[in-house]
């Protein structure tokens, strides 16, 4: 069974994504002063009284904006209610009760929900601030008086929500879940990928590019298996970045290349590629991860029977320091190719997860060694002794040699390639590590 849900809400610039970030003891949603700077609904989870609880950080709700970007936040916040076992309704001692606490409290009193009424910034130990009786006033209940700076409350907020969880049941154990990271240039179409994917509009979509901001989780299961998606905010030049917040997105789309089993690197079709979405590729290159390169918009291409092939040339050129990765041309829009999206994403998992044994390497090996013979120099020639494979994710092979000198990449390359020719490896790279027999003695 799928963990509680808890969701957290409120108006903007109240401490939420403090709040969410000291519930489960990690910095995963952005912290600044300025409002509005978490949009999505972000997924992370904690543990009380030994129970294992998923929190949902949301965006700031303002209920009469008509920014668009503030009305998304708000159907982001909406969504979370919906999907929510309880509410932590989070209010600011330092502002008192203003006009949006009241309508964000009609609204969560009109969802049905269980609601904890949470008021923040209560920094000082001892008696509460007298202002903090007025929040009696919302009829949500008792408030809670929490600092989620310093931690003061949280237990006893977490005490309110455990009386409202719906009874434990026996938990199902689940398949491994696939992590993807989609990454890409802003406006690439990263978040139309993951709402096309989901069905709904899990990710704010705008022509406004940096809109997504922080990683985004998203758990989807189908005939392919499970996954987790992860939308990141848009990777843009460093000498593009001047704000502070897009430089800790960056930090989080990094974070979340690391703890990826593969990344899609999403091209916009129209734009073409530029030499930062190589760069882009080269940080998941770089990581070791397994790769899919998938040009979006290919609806909104003009084509003849030609361009595809001429398009997949421009692409072997620009990313030919990765050439494993394989070429997807999908519509996020359309859902063109999706359902191949997957298939392949099952495939380079498959692939960066791939142990050979040490016996059938070392007989590729001599089959290799006897069709190219190893490289001399002075007349001293290159033995490899054998191979052996020390560690997937990605594939990694120790090559034990006479002389690391003598051992030049071309032959590395050759060996290379004759691995993938035998075992696939479509979408991973593969690493070699070159020991030489006498260091292996020491």
């Amino acid at each position: 069974m799928a963990l509680p849900v808890v969701a957290i809400v409120g108006r903007p610039n109240v401490g939420k994504s403090t709040l969410f970030n000291k519930l489960i003891g990690e910095r995963i949603a952005i912290v600044d002063d300025t409002p509005g700077v978490t949009r999505d609904r972000i997924f992370g989870q904690c543990e009380w009284r030994n129970r294992q609880i998923s929190v949902i950080d949301t965006g700031g709700i303002e209920p009469y904006s008509d920014d668009i970007i503030l009305k998304q936040m708000r159907r982001q916040a909406e969504l979370a209610i919906e999907a929510s076992d309880v509410i932590i309704f989070v209010t600011d001692l330092k502002s008192g009760i203003v006009a949006t606490d009241e309508e964000v409290a009609a609204m969560l009193i009109k969802s049905g929900r269980p609601v904890v009424l949470c008021v923040n910034k209560c920094d000082t130990v001892g008696e509460p601030d007298p202002a903090f009786y007025e929040f009696y006033n919302l009829g949500l209940g008792e408030p809670i008086g929490v600092s989620s700076v310093h931690g003061h409350g949280t237990g006893d907020l977490l005490d309110a929500v455990f009386e409202y969880l719906p009874p434990e049941s026996e938990t199902e154990e689940q398949e491994d879940v696939i992590k993807v990271a989609v990454i890409g240039r802003p406006n690439a179409g990263k978040s139309s990928l993951i709402n096309k994917i989901t069905g709904e509009n899990r990710c704010i979509v705008s022509n406004i590019a940096g809109t997504t901001r922080d990683s985004i989780d998203t758990d989807i299961e189908n005939k392919h298996g499970r996954f987790r998606f992860t939308d990141t905010a848009g990777l843009r030049r460093k000498s593009k970045v001047d704000d502070i917040i897009e430089k800790y997105s960056i930090i989080r789309a990094k974070m979340a290349i690391e703890r990826s089993d593969v990344c899609v690197i999403m091209i916009d079709a129209v734009t073409g590629v530029t030499e930062q979405d190589t760069k882009i590729a080269g940080l998941a290159h770089d990581s070791g991860k397994a790769c899919i390169i998938a040009v979006n918009k290919w609806d909104a291409v003009e084509k003849d029977d030609k361009t595809m092939n001429e398009y997949k040339k421009k692409l072997e050129t620009e990313f030919s320091f990765m050439s494993y990765a394989p070429f997807l041309f999908i519509s996020a829009k359309t859902g063109q190719r999706i359902d191949r999206l997957f298939e392949l994403i099952v495939t380079v998992v498959n692939n960066t997860s791939m142990r050979i044994s040490t016996g059938v390497l070392n007989d590729l090996l001599a089959d290799a060694v006897a069709r190219v013979q190893p490289p001399t120099d002075k007349g001293r020639r290159l033995k490899i002794m054998y191979v052996t494979q020390a560690s997937v994710k990605p594939p990694t092979f120790v090559f034990f040699v006479n002389n690391q000198e003598l051992f030049h990449f071309s032959y590395q390359r050759y060996l290379e390639n004759r691995i993938r020719d035998t075992f696939g490896m479509t979408g991973t790279p593969i690493h070699f590590i070159i020991r030489e027999r006498d260091s292996e003695k020491k």
